[in-house]
């Protein structure tokens, strides 16, 4: 079976986030100063060969823990649909 998983990364909330930060500013200059606690992350989209979708995401899971997240510095969530 083929799955989608569509990942979002983001700096954990006790961490700054000097994108986020400079974000935010902006949103001052263009006059939107009522938008405000910008956080900027990644998005990611993947398909992946599985038996079923427990296996799916346990694959998904290591690929994130092992490459595509810095458990120390972020976190990520992740959905799973059949592609």
């Amino acid at each position: 079976m083929k799955f989608k998983a569509e990942i979002d990364v983001m700096p954990l909330d006790a961490l700054l986030d000097p994108q986020g930060k400079a974000v935010t500013n902006s949103m001052k200059n263009i006059g939107l100063s009522e938008i405000s606690g910008v956080r900027v992350g990644r998005h990611m989209r993947l398909f992946v060969e599985a038996d079923s979708k427990a296996d799916a995401e346990a694959k998904v899971e290591t690929a994130c823990k092992k490459l595509l997240a810095n458990q120390i510095m972020e976190s990520y969530t992740f959905s799973l649909t059949e592609a």
